[in-house]
């Protein structure tokens, strides 16, 4: 089956700019990346339709050849075929036209025709190494991973895998390079490069803010006015941390070298934990102590937020 015009595969009008083009491919690859449909046949087969339609629009060589026509939408040659009028008209007709100053030879026909031959066989770049295309995908990684490194399989067009090595610290929407495991190379040219874009899941605690990591940790009430001893995670491990005594919500206690590994000489981040006090399941005692204890020690904690309104 021909392929769709790429446009209308990522959404687009003709026209469109570069951001539009990348960012319609962005949208389309997050929906129906197969890693993020596991088992879904019509979501793989979308996925490759939209990333053809991408190598094609985003190249701006390729695309400027597909509107004017010169390639279809797999980005196939459309062979010329030319005619002995268009060559008899032309300039290399000249001299077979009335007045051209020369006698029409019959052996002319002959050289017309193997010109017109010769051409209709070949093809662009016939004789030329031309390098194969830059291809872009996009890689879903687990925040852990993406904190710590790892080795996580991309899937690409046509069934075949590929083995990435991600390495530890990298971000949301940077983009790795691959070299030479792109499109293969014509008439013995290199094969291009493979440009994936990172998408980094979100994880259900821990947040990135640079190379530090900042997280909430509940405590009970006894914890935050008595103090204790807790243990809480960080993207390498659990640590054991003091809760100092008199502490309240939005505390905040740094672990110096646990947050994003350090890289080319850097050091690692922080981890930056916020304290909330969760008071949880009251009871009888609890209840009868806060009636005796509240009166002779009032409060209001919201006076900064009504004050003035």
């Amino acid at each position: 089956m021909a392929a769709r015009d790429p446009y209308e595969v990522l959404g687009l009008k003709r026209g469109a700019s570069d951001d539009e083009i990348r960012a319609a491919y962005r949208k389309l690859a997050k929906q129906h990346h197969p890693d993020l449909n596991p088992g879904s046949k019509s979501a793989e087969e979308r996925f490759k339709e939209v990333s053809g339609a991408n190598d094609l629009l985003s190249d701006p060589a390729k695309r400027a050849r597909y509107d004017r026509g010169e390639i279809d939408a797999s980005g196939q040659e459309r062979p010329e075929r030319p005619s002995y009028r268009q060559h008899a008209e032309g300039q290399q007709g000249a001299r077979y036209r009335p007045g051209a100053g020369e006698e029409f030879d019959q052996n002319d026909i002959g050289d017309i025709f193997a010109e017109l031959l010769r051409r209709g066989r070949a093809r662009p770049g016939a004789e030329t190494r031309m390098r194969g295309d830059d291809q872009q995908y996009t890689l879903a990684v687990d925040f852990l991973d993406a904190i710590r490194g790892a080795t996580q399989r991309l899937t690409l067009p046509h069934g075949k895998h590929l083995d990435v090595r991600v390495p530890a610290g990298i971000e949301d929407g940077q983009v790795m390079r691959l070299k030479s495991q792109g499109g293969p190379g014509r008439n013995g040219g290199a094969a291009g490069d493979a440009l994936i874009e990172i998408h980094v899941t979100p994880h259900p605690f821990f947040r990135r803010d640079g190379n530090d990591i900042r997280l909430e940790v509940p405590v009970t009430l006894g914890e935050a006015v008595l103090g204790a001893k807790i243990t809480v995670p960080t993207p390498t491990g659990n640590v054991s941390v003091t809760v100092p005594p008199h502490s309240d919500t939005g505390a905040q206690l740094r672990l110096r070298g646990k947050g994003v590994p350090g890289r080319a000489g850097r050091p690692a981040g922080d981890a930056y934990v916020t304290l909330k006090v969760v008071i949880g399941a009251v009871d009888d005692e609890l209840e009868q102590f806060l009636r005796r204890w509240a009166p002779g020690h009032a409060t209001n904690p919201r006076r900064a937020m009504t004050e003035g309104t």
